[in-house]
């Protein structure tokens, strides 16, 4: 079976990595919180925005992917990336 693979331009790639980098900080600044012996509240809001972050990261690669993989194969006939979606939003639930 083949590897399916996406090309991203530049601009998208820069756009990810960073909010990767960010959320990357997010986590470390999580771990030195824990070390710190941090209250408990003020932990469970920093994770809560490291979850926002990943998440809007998803989303921005989920609205990458549906306006490029899906529509491109859609417009080459490929009926098949529809379904393709639909499990891959289930398995976002």
């Amino acid at each position: 079976m083949e590897e399916k693979k996406t090309k991203r331009n530049e601009e998208t790639k820069k756009l990810l990595i960073s909010r990767l980098n960010k959320i990357e900080g997010q986590i470390r600044g999580l771990k030195r919180l824990i070390e710190d012996d941090t209250y408990c509240t003020d932990l469970l809001i920093q994770t809560n925005a490291a979850k926002s972050a990943l998440e809007s990261f998803s989303t921005e690669v989920l609205k990458n992917h549906i306006m490029g993989c899906v529509k491109k194969g859609l417009q080459n006939g490929d009926d098949s990336v529809v379904d393709e979606l639909i499990w891959t939003l289930k398995k976002l639930k």
